[in-house]
Parts: structure tokens; sequence; C-alpha cells
């Protein structure tokens, strides 16, 4: 087999990794208040989130995947040895952050490591700026979002429902979670998969096996989706335990309020071709309920660990990559 395109392969390896590891990494955001108010247990609500996840291709376009191919670095310097380093230096900060259970954001540690590795190559000028500011402006509104909607979906359904029988509302809500953790999955599925699409799409591009014109073809859309539902099915309970329990005590109420919440706000990201981070998004919604309670419901304490670990994260990941780029020369030549 020729040694170029075993290159490709490989790195179409690594990238679906990434993508595993992303919805291994990321399973807590589409489940967590699902699992913490036990509506569904692990094993069940693992499997709900993953054919969400899946499917989430048939309700969004490739806008995300637009954005990640061509609006981060420039598409003119990406090569085999740019793509390897981006990929192990988020791959490396995800699996750091994993096994410390912090819940941090695979869509900046790609980030990041497209900027580390993309720097590496051809200087700051490979920064395309525009479409870096628009990430991290995400960095601060996503959570602002998801915070604002929960809040305000919390004071809606608590005026909706002050009169009703506290039974009957627990019912309802609980089959409504499953409702907006479908939706929140789909969110993190159409957002998520599509950074890792943006990846291979560009490589291939790169050497000339899309045309004139920059495009993701249909079996990298179905391949990234089935990676990330497949590394959801594994789960990530120590951060499931983080985002579900340690930052605030859950109600069925309030789990329906922060899902709902933080699917809106991926869906509109999705759809104006934002690559936020679904873990940003989701604490920001379970700050948003549980600070409705009462301010001290939240412990602020872990909320600041897991923003502190945000914004460490583009920059960890860029000079992993940028050492992983150095790196690949010697493997990929």
């Amino acid at each position: 087999m020729d040694h170029a395109l075993l290159i490709l392969i490989f790195l179409i390896g690594v990238a679906l990794l990434f993508d595993f590891l992303n919805g291994l990494h990321d399973a807590a955001n589409s489940i967590a208040t699902i699992v913490a108010t036990r509506v569904l247990p692990p094993v069940f609500a693992v499997g709900w989130a993953a054919f969400f996840n899946f499917i989430a291709f048939l309700f969004f376009g490739l806008h995300v995947a637009n954005t990640v191919g061509k609006g981060i670095i420039s598409p003119d310097i990406i090569s085999d040895q740019v793509i390897f380093g981006a990929l192990v230096g988020a791959i490396g900060w995800n699996i750091a952050t994993w096994l410390a259970g912090i819940p941090s954001s695979s869509s900046h540690a790609l980030v990041g490591g497209l900027i580390g590795a993309g720097v590496a190559k051809a200087g700051p000028g490979a920064i395309v700026v525009a479409g870096v500011s628009k990430t991290i402006a995400a960095i601060f509104l996503s959570p602002a979002v998801g915070f604002a909607l929960a809040l305000l979906l919390v004071l809606i359904v608590s005026w909706v429902f002050v009169k009703a029988n506290p039974s009957f509302a627990d019912r309802t809500f609980r089959r409504l979670q499953f409702l907006s953790a479908s939706a929140y999955s789909l969110g993190h599925g159409g957002n998520d998969a599509q950074k890792t699409m943006g990846i291979i799409a560009v490589l291939l591009y790169s050497r000339g096996m899309t045309g004139p014109d920059f495009h993701v073809p249909f079996w990298v859309v179905i391949s990234c989706q089935a990676a990330i539902a497949l590394g959801t099915l594994f789960g990530g309970w120590r951060i499931v335990h983080t985002m579900g329990s340690r930052i605030t005590r859950l109600s069925p109420q309030q789990g329906f309020c922060a899902e709902t919440g933080g699917a809106i706000t991926l869906f509109l990201a999705t759809g104006l071709g934002v690559p936020v981070s679904t873990t940003h998004t989701i604490t920001g919604a379970i700050v948003g309920v549980g600070a409705a309670r009462r301010a001290s419901a939240v412990r602020w304490n872990v909320a600041r660990s897991i923003v502190t670990a945000w914004f460490i994260t583009m920059p960890a990941a860029a000079a992993l990559a940028a050492a992983a780029y150095y790196a690949g020369g010697f493997f990929l030549d």
C-alpha cells in the first residue's frame, strides 16, 4: 500500500479516536442531570444519549465543520504534520483532564491544538482571526446564555406549577427530562461531532481528494457521528459525578430546565457555525438552576476549579500540539 495512503488512514484513525474520546469525555454533559435526578440509571442514560448523539446529523447543517475546517487556521498551511500535532495535543489534554475528573472542553482542546500546530508550522499568520475570535467569545457567551436560559426556565416553570401537587409535578418533570436530555444529546452530537468532521475534511482537501472546494463527504459525517456515539456509550463517570452532583443538587424540574437551557444554546451555536463547548454550556445551565434556588446552593469552589480548567485548556493543548508537530516530523516522513 502507498506510504502516503497509509499516513492518511493513520491520521483519519487518530481523528476518529479523538472523536471517540470526545464522546467519552463529554458523556457527562448529556447525561449528568438525568442521572443526578435518578430519572434513568447510568447504563440506560448513556445508551439514550449515544443514540441521539448518532442521529444528530439528520437535524443540523455542517456549519461547525466548515468553521473548524477552514476558519481556525488557514487551510492552505494544512499538512499531515499539522493535523497530527493538533490531534495529539487535543487527545493528550483530554486524557489528562479525564483522568483527573475535570470537565474541560474537548472543543477548545481541539481548537488550541490546531492553533498550536499551525503556529508551529507557519507562525501567527496561520491563524484565522475571525474564526478564533468567535470561538474565544463563545467561551464566555455559551455558559452565560446557558445560565440565563436555565434561570429563566426555572422561574417560568415555578410560576406555572406553583399550585400543582408536588408528586404530580415530580412525575411530570421526570417524563419531560427524557425530552430535554434527548434535545441536549442532539445538540452535543450536532456541535461536537462536526469538529472532527472539519479536521478530516480539511485533511482530505489538503490532499486534493475533495475537489477544488472544501466540503465534508457523507462517509466522514457518518463515521464521526458513530465514533462520538460509541464514546458516549463508554461514559465518563468521574465527570458525571462532578457535573451532576458536586456543583449543586438537582431535582427533576431543575434537571429539565438545565438541559433545555443548554440544548437551546447548542442549537443556536450550531446553527451559527460556532464550535462551542458543551461542557461550558451545561455547567452554566446547572449553575443557573442552582442559583435560582439560592446562591449558597451552588458549590462555587467546584465551579471555580472548572472555570480555571476552561482558561488553561486552549494554551495547554496548543503547547502540546506544537511539541507533537515537531515530533511528528520524525514519524510522518
